[in-house]
């Protein structure tokens, strides 16, 4: 079986692969701090409770865009599972796709992995929307590769901001309100951040697509995807584990899966 390991900043997912089966999926905050031993303990005992062993794992890739999780997530597959990683961007792993931009060395590895993932489910040319610390736009041709995209703001790092820096400003919840003028600052808040993240999407999408000159397919994935999908028309479809789907991809590109 595969362990596809997705490092974001917020969270890192853990799920094993069957082929094309998920017969688990765990999640943990991310942090850099967090020992090889300390996520075994914690990874092994989540496993066990589904059935599955540390021998049952043949194979591993790892994505992450924390350089400071590296050493340890090494750690844990190789002497805990007794298996080297591909990790995603070393130079030696194939991904299938190129990075069709100025500065390819510099577009991080899950907007790449989430590229694989979103072509392997949607073929043609697709706006990948992904609901993260950020919330990135990527442009991906019919062939696959990146062409680019669009970073702003996750909206949980915009609520925090708000939170933060307004003295009176309690923190809110990330929910359709019932009306879009609030009649007291918990509802006017919250509309602000809803209303004003679903407007961003509209407004975002059609300036890319006319931008690129061809129909695109927009597809979803984050936690927040099926939140947003079900207030806009702009949003063709959700995948909530596009990235994962990415890395076993990926791993089978390489030969490991």
């Amino acid at each position: 079986m595969l362990l596809a390991v997705d490092c974001g900043n917020t969270n890192t997912v853990f799920a094993v692969f069957e082929g094309d089966t998920q017969r688990g999926q765990w999640r943990i905050a991310t942090d850099p701090r967090r020992t090889a031993d300390e996520y075994a303990v914690w990874l092994t005992q989540l496993m066990s409770l589904t059935g599955l062993k540390v021998d049952d794992i043949s194979y591993a890739i790892v994505t992450t865009v924390v350089p400071g999780t590296r050493r340890n997530l090494d750690g844990l597959l190789e002497s805990h599972f007794g298996v080297t990683p591909l990790v995603v961007r070393d130079r030696d792993v194939e991904l299938g796709i190129e990075a069709l931009i100025d500065r390819p060395e510099q577009v991080g590895a899950d907007r790449l992995v989430a590229a694989v993932g979103a072509h392997i489910k949607h073929p043609g040319d697709l706006i990948v929307i992904d609901f993260g610390t950020g919330t990135t736009f990527d442009l991906v041709d019919d062939a696959g590769n990146f062409r680019g995209g669009v970073i702003a703001p996750g909206i949980n790092l915009s609520v925090e901001a708000l939170y933060m820096a307004g003295a009176l400003l309690p923190r809110v919840n990330i929910e359709k309100p019932e009306k879009v003028i609030g009649g007291a600052t918990v509802p006017a808040m919250q509309s602000g951040i809803f209303w004003g993240y679903v407007s961003m999407i509209e407004g975002m999408i059609p300036r890319i697509a006319d931008e690129y000159g061809k129909p695109v397919t927009v597809v979803a994935t984050g936690g927040l995807a099926p939140l947003f999908a079900d207030v806009t028309d702009v949003i063709d479809a959700t995948e909530p584990d596009l990235t994962l789907i990415g890395l076993r991809e990926i791993a089978r590109r390489n030969g490991i899966a």
